[in-house]
């Protein structure tokens, strides 16, 4: 029985990897043609539109688009691509989309973001060692700079942990990160008056905390008889 299990999750798996590679690529090895031209659809349009913001925001509004909503796309796509055929349904993405939201892979999906900043964090951190990070309108040296600059990465990490698991100690934490955020935006937002980075930063924030309070009901406590975080 199990072996028949792996028999039928290799092709599934090798269809996601696909997908993941180039969008649609995973449907239209499955045979679901009218499917994968959907996807290789939305995704040029997707990357249409970031190209068309590229030329007129700069490269950071293009990117801050395609984190928006290609990287959740690409990755959305990919897992409809894994899943059985009778599961995901013949056209639209509708059964894809009730699994994501009821298996609360969207939330597993942000902490995935979460980890893959603080990889970001700690490559900015290692390569500029002069940087400094500015908090409440200063900007630390010496020991309390790196403290500072190191706080990112390490909460990143563990929120990132606990969104992967569904732990309502990940979902405390990072309520006390965007609060410890919107205070430090702002402080330096009153010190430096306007910029277009903070700005931007306090609008996602302020998006995505409003999404993450919203499926606070996905997280759960830790169950007492895992003995496991």
């Amino acid at each position: 029985m199990a072996a028949d299990s792996q028999t039928t999750d290799r092709p599934r798996s090798f269809a996601a990897c696909l997908s993941l590679l180039v969008p649609g690529l995973g449907q239209a090895c499955k045979r679901q043609a009218g499917r994968s031209f959907l996807v290789i659809a939305v995704t040029g349009l997707l990357l249409a539109c970031a190209w068309g913001i590229g030329r007129l925001g700069g490269a950071g509004a293009a990117v801050l688009f395609f984190m928006l909503l290609g990287l959740p796309w690409w990755a959305f796509q990919s897992y409809d691509a894994w899943l059985p055929q009778a599961e995901a349904g013949r056209w639209g993405f509708r059964e894809t989309w009730r699994l994501v939201w009821t298996e609360a892979h969207d939330i597993r999906y942000l902490g995935l973001l979460f980890l893959l900043t603080a990889a970001t964090d700690f490559y900015i951190i290692v390569a500029n060692p002069s940087y400094a990070l500015t908090v409440f309108c200063a900007k630390p040296t010496g020991p309390w700079g790196l403290l500072a600059k190191a706080q990112s990465p390490t909460l990143h990490i563990l929120i990132g942990y606990g969104f992967l698991r569904l732990r309502r100690w990940g979902l405390l934490l990072y309520a006390l990160y965007a609060a410890f955020g919107f205070l430090n935006a702002s402080a330096n937002f009153a010190c430096f008056g306007y910029g277009r980075v903070r700005t931007v930063f306090l609008m996602t924030l302020a998006a995505f905390t409003a999404y993450v309070l919203w499926r606070a009901p996905c997280f759960r406590p830790r169950s007492p008889a895992s003995g496991k975080l």
